[in-house]
C-alpha cells in the first residue's frame, strides 16, 4: 500500500470493513475490533489514525507494534490468526500500520478475550458489538458447523409432512421405487437417511429442509418460509400495484407421470417456486417482432432466468432471519428478487463478478 491509497482510505472514513485506531489502545480493544471484522467479511485496521481521520502516526517503533499485534492475534483471539502486516511511511515522516484480516468463514465464530472471559463480536456499520444469540447461530451456519437445513424444528412430527407429495417426488421426479404409503417403518428409515426427519431425545422431528420442501403448512413453524410478490406499473415501488400475492406452502410441486420426459409431465399441485414463477410470467408482459412473414412473441424476461433467480433466492436465503419473506418486485423496467441474509459461504460481490 502506498501513501496515495492510504490517504484515500482515510478520506473515505471508517466502514464495516475498515477501522481506525491509535497504537496505544488496550490489547482487549484491538482484539475486539479484529474479532468483529473476522466475523463479518474480513477487513483492515489502520493503526496511527484517529477516529476523525486525523493521521497521528505510530507512537512506537514499527517492530514493537508488529510484535504487539501478532501477540494479540495469537493470544487474545480464538482461534488464533496471523494477520497481514504492512506499514506506510508518509512524506511528513509519520508511520501508519495496516493490519489486514482475511476471511476464513469455516473458522467462524471468532472470539476475543475480554478480561477472564471470551466474547463473540460482530461488525455493525462502523462499530463493533457483542453478537446476539441469533447472530451467533448465523456465524456457526456460515462455518457450516451448524447446517440449518438439518436442524430439527420443535413441535413437528411426521404428521406435518405431505406424504403424498414425498411419494410423488420419489416416483415421478427421482424415478425411484418408494415404499407403500402404509409402510411406516421403511418411510421412517428413508426420511431419516435423507435428513427430512431427525431423532432428538427419542422423538422424531421434521428438519427445516423437510418442512420447507414437503411440509403441509411450513409457515406454521417457519413463518419466514414464504414469498411476497408484487408487480408495479412504473419503475418505483408504489401503493398502486398491478398484482400482488403472498405465496405460502411447500417448495416442491407434485407432478403426474404421463411421460418419461420431465418437460412433458403435468403439474398436479404447484409448490412455492412454481407459483412464484407463474406470478412473474403473468405480469412481465411480452414483446413481438417479425421474422420474415412470421410474427414471433416471447416474454420480456426468459422463464429460465426467472426460475433460476427464484430458486437461488429460496436455496440461499438465511432462514435464521425471521419475520421477513423473500421479496419479488416486478417493475416496468426490471425484476428484483431479494433474498434475506448475506451472500452464502464467504461469497462476495467481487467474486461473483469474476464468475
Amino acid at each position: 500500500m502506498n501513501e496515495i491509497f492510504l490517504r484515500e482510505l482515510v478520506f473515505n472514513g471508517e466502514s464495516s470493513a475498515l477501522e481506525f485506531k491509535r497504537d496505544c489502545i488496550q490489547p482487549a480493544e484491538l482484539a475486539k475490533e479484529m474479532c468483529a471484522l473476522l466475523n463479518r467479511s474480513g477487513g483492515k485496521i489502520l493503526l496511527g489514525v484517529e477516529d476523525d481521520g486525523t493521521i497521528s502516526g505510530l507512537t512506537r517503533s514499527k517492530q514493537d507494534v508488529e510484535n504487539w499485534v501478532m501477540n494479540i492475534a495469537r493470544n487474545n483471539l480464538r482461534p488464533a490468526v496471523i494477520p497481514d502486516w504492512s506499514s506506510v511511511v508518509l512524506n511528513d515522516g509519520k508511520i501508519v500500520a495496516v493490519i489486514g484480516l482475511e476471511l476464513y468463514s469455516f473458522e467462524k465464530p471468532y472470539e476475543a478475550k475480554s478480561g477472564s472471559s471470551w466474547e463473540i463480536y460482530i461488525r455493525s456499520g462502523t462499530t463493533s458489538r457483542v453478537a446476539s444469540r441469533e447472530e451467533i447461530g448465523r456465524l456457526y451456519q456460515d462455518a457450516e458447523i451448524v447446517r440449518y437445513d438439518r436442524k430439527s424444528v420443535p413441535g413437528t412430527s411426521i404428521d406435518g409432512l405431505d406424504m403424498y407429495r414425498i411419494e410423488n417426488y420419489f416416483k415421478v421426479i427421482l424415478n425411484r421405487d418408494a415404499p407403500d404409503p402404509d409402510d411406516y417403518k421403511n418411510w421412517i428409515r428413508i426420511l431419516l437417511n435423507l435428513d427430512i426427519l431427525t431423532e432428538f431425545e427419542g422423538e422424531l422431528l421434521v428438519t427445516a429442509a423437510g418442512l420447507l420442501l414437503f411440509g403441509k403448512n411450513p409457515n406454521r413453524r417457519l413463518p419466514q418460509a414464504g414469498v411476497t410478490a408484487a408487480a408495479f406499473p412504473g419503475s418505483e415501488k408504489d401503493y398502486d400495484f398491478i398484482d400482488n400475492e403472498i405465496i405460502r406452502g411447500p417448495l416442491v410441486s407434485s407432478l403426474s407421470k404421463v411421460s418419461s420426459r420431465m418437460e412433458d409431465r403435468l403439474i398436479i399441485e404447484k409448490g412455492v417456486i412454481d407459483r412464484a414463477v407463474d406470478f412473474v410470467l403473468r405480469n412481465v408482459g411480452s414483446e413481438a417482432w417479425l421474422n420474415g412473414a412470421m410474427r414471433v412473441t416471447r416474454k420480456k424476461i426468459p422463464e429460465d432466468a426467472v426460475r433460476e433467480a427464484i430458486v437461488n433466492a429460496v436455496v440461499h436465503r438465511d432462514y435464521t432471519l425471521t419475520g421477513t419473506d423473500i421479496e419479488i418486485s416486478l417493475y416496468s423496467d426490471r425484476l428484483e428478487v431479494i433474498s434475506p441474509g448475506n451472500l452464502p459461504n464467504g461469497a462476495t460481490v467481487e467474486k461473483l463478478k469474476e464468475g
